[in-house]
C-alpha cells in the first residue's frame, strides 16, 4: 500500500486499517508507560495542589514546581474499575485503568515526556518523566542548549528556558490493539497532550510555544531514543520571562545544516526500558510513515502562511460576548468526563454556546513554527456543529467563525438521525445530544508544503482543539466524548466541505450526562 492510500484509508473508514483478521494478544499488552532499567532517579514531591488557577506572575521552576506541572499534565491520577460490559474483553471480568486527566484512545497513553532540565535543585540535563512513579530518571547529563538550538534550526533562543519538553509517541502501545489505525490515534494523542500542556504552562505563568519541525535524528539521539521504535512528535521549550519573540529565521551557515552532521558531537546512549510485551510485532507502516515524515535538514522547514477564510456570513447567528470562563484547571480535569450512553437530552441556552465555542477556540491561537515570525497567528482548524434543541438558536448545521464570533448556517433542520446513521458503533446516541462538534481542516493535510509530516501535524492540531473544547465543557457542567467511529463523508455532505477542500476530522458530542456505574478513586497525596 502506497503510504499517500495508506493515509486515505485511515481517514475514510476506521475498519479499513485493521486487517479482518487482526487477533488481540491481551495477555502481552505493553505498559501504558514507560520503565527504565538501573538509571539515576529524582524522585519528585508527592503532595501534589489540588486546585489549580492561573498565577499573576510566574511560578518559581524549581524541582517541587516541575513535578506538579507533569502531574497536572500526565501523571496518574486516579485509578477506574468499570464493570466488565464497558470491556472489550469482557472474559476478563471488569476493566481496570490508569487514568490521566487527558483522554486517550482506548486509555493507552502511547506517549511519553521528556524535560530538558536547567533548575538549580538537580543536575542540568536530559529527564525521563517516569509516570508510574512520579519520578525523574536522568537519561544524560550536561548543557546541550547549542544542541538544541541547532536541532531546531537556530530559531530559538533556548538558553533564556528553563526548560524544554519533548513529546514522543512509542508505536507499539496502541498498534498492539489498533494495528495501523493506531497512528492517527498517536497524532490525536499527542496533540490533546499538547493541548493540555500548553493549559497548565499557563497556570503556572510560563510561556510556551510549539515547534512541529525539527531535525528527528538528531531531537531523537539526544534522548536516547530508536526512531523504529519511538520518535518525538513535538519540541515545547518553557520560559519564566516574557519572550519577545519565539520564532527567529533559519540562519544559514550557524552550525550543523544536518542531522548527520549535529549527531556526530554526541555520543549514543541506548538505555534498558521495560514495556512488558513479550513478542512485539512488526508494524512496517508506521515505520515508512515516520521516516517519510523526518526531516533531515534546516532547510527543509516551511511555514505555511497565513489562513485565509473567506465564506459567506448569510444566515448569520451573532453569539453574545460572554465572560471567559474562571476555573480552577485541577478541579475541571478531575470532573471531566466522556459519556457514551450517559447522554441526556437538556436545554442548553445561547450564551453557554457562545461561551464554549468561545474558550474552546482561544486554543487556535498559540505560538507555533508553521507560521513566520512576523505574522499574526494562523488557525488550520474550524469547528462545525449541529445544534438541537438551542434555546435561542435554530436546530441546524454551522460553522463557528471564530474570528467575528458568529455562527454561520450551512443547513437547517433537525440532523440528529443523519448524523446517527454515519456512526460505525451505537455507542452513543445522538439523540440525547444537544451540541455535536466536528473539527474540521484541509483534505489534503498540507501535503504541498509539509509533505507526509503534515498529516500527523494536523492530527496534533486537531487533538489540541478537542481537548480545548473538552476542558471547556467541563467547566460548563457538561461532558464531551471525541469519536472517530463515524463516517466523515456523511459530515463532508451535510456541511458542504468538499465545496472548500476540507474535511472532518474528529466529531465530538456534548451535553449533559448522568454518571456511568465504576468504582473510583484517587491517586494522590
Amino acid at each position: 500500500m502506497s503510504l499517500e492510500a495508506f493515509l486515505r484509508s485511515l481517514h475514510a473508514d476506521t475498519n479499513e486499517s485493521r486487517p479482518p483478521d487482526w487477533q488481540v494478544d491481551w495477555d502481552d499488552a505493553p505498559l501504558t508507560y514507560k520503565l527504565y532499567r538501573r538509571l539515576p532517579v529524582i524522585p519528585l514531591s508527592m503532595e501534589i495542589p489540588l486546585s489549580l488557577y492561573r498565577n499573576r506572575s510566574p511560578a518559581n521552576p524549581d524541582l517541587a514546581t516541575i513535578g506538579h506541572l507533569l502531574w497536572h499534565v500526565y501523571g496518574l491520577t486516579r485509578l477506574s474499575q468499570y464493570p466488565s460490559a464497558h470491556s472489550m474483553n469482557q472474559t476478563m471480568g471488569p476493566l481496570q485503568m490508569y487514568r490521566r486527566f487527558v483522554p486517550s484512545g482506548g486509555g493507552l497513553y502511547p506517549n511519553e515526556i521528556y524535560v530538558y532540565l536547567k533548575t538549580t535543585d538537580v543536575p542540568v540535563g536530559v529527564y525521563h518523566y517516569d509516570v508510574a512513579h512520579h519520578q525523574l530518571v536522568l537519561l544524560r547529563e550536561g548543557n546541550f542548549d547549542s544542541y538544541l538550538n541547532q536541532a531546531l534550526g537556530s530559531r530559538c533562543e533556548i538558553s533564556g528556558c528553563f526548560g524544554t519538553i519533548f513529546v514522543s509517541v512509542m508505536f507499539w502501545k496502541n498498534f498492539y490493539k489498533y494495528n495501523n489505525f493506531a497512528y492517527r490515534l498517536q497524532g490525536l494523542d499527542t496533540g490533546v497532550l499538547i493541548g493540555q500542556l500548553l493549559e497548565v504552562t499557563k497556570q503556572f505563568g510560563y510561556e510556551s510555544a510549539v515547534y512541529f519541525q525539527f531535525l528527528d535524528r538528531a531531537v531523537n539521539h539526544l534522548l536516547g531514543l530508536s526512531d523504529r521504535e519511538e520518535s518525538v512528535y513535538a519540541v515545547i521549550p518553557l520560559s519564566a520571562n516574557p519572550v519577545i519573540s519565539w520564532f527567529h529565521n533559519v540562519m544559514d551557515g550557524e552550525g550543523p545544516s544536518s542531522e548527520v552532521h549535529l549527531c556526530r558531537e554526541l555520543p549514543i546512549a541506548r538505555h534498558e526500558h521495560y514495556v512488558r510485551s513479550q513478542k512485539v510485532k512488526a508494524f512496517p507502516m508506521l515505520t515508512q510513515m515516520n521516516e517519510a515524515s523526518m526531516l533531515e535538514s534546516i532547510g527543509s522547514f516551511r511555514h505555511l502562511g497565513e489562513a485565509k477564510h473567506v465564506e459567506s456570513r448569510l444566515q448569520s447567528v451573532y453569539m453574545p460576548r460572554v465572560k471567559q470562563l474562571s476555573y480552577d484547571l485541577a478541579s475541571i480535569c478531575q470532573n471531566r468526563y466522556s459519556p457514551e450512553s450517559d447522554f441526556v437530552l437538556r436545554k442548553v441556552t445561547h450564551s453557554e454556546v457562545a461561551a464554549l465555542l468561545q474558550q474552546a477556540t482561544t486554543s487556535l491561537f498559540y505560538y507555533n513554527d508553521l507560521n513566520a515570525p512576523n505574522e499574526n497567528p494562523a488557525s488550520r482548524m474550524s469547528l462545525y456543529c449541529c445544534l438541537y434543541n438551542v434555546e435561542g438558536i435554530p436546530d441546524g448545521a454551522y460553522r463557528y467563525d471564530s474570528t467575528a464570533h458568529l455562527l454561520c448556517r450551512v443547513r437547517s433542520g433537525d440532523h440528529r438521525l443523519w448524523l446517527q446513521q454515519g456512526m460505525s458503533m451505537n455507542n452513543v446516541n445522538l439523540f440525547q445530544v444537544p451540541l455535536c462538534l466536528h473539527v474540521v481542516s484541509a483534505q489534503d493535510y498540507h501535503k504541498s508544503v509539509l509533505g507526509y509530516r503534515g498529516y500527523r501535524i494536523q492530527q496534533m492540531e486537531a487533538g489540541m482543539l478537542v481537548q480545548s473544547l473538552l476542558l471547556a465543557a467541563s467547566a460548563m457542567g457538561m461532558g464531551g466524548r471525541p469519536l472517530l467511529g463515524f463516517n466523515p463523508a456523511i459530515c463532508d455532505e451535510l456541511y458542504k466541505l468538499n465545496e472548500c477542500g476540507k474535511t472532518s476530522l474528529i466529531q465530538i458530542p456534548i451535553g449533559h450526562h448522568r454518571q456511568r456505574p465504576r468504582l473510583e478513586g484517587s491517586l494522590h497525596s
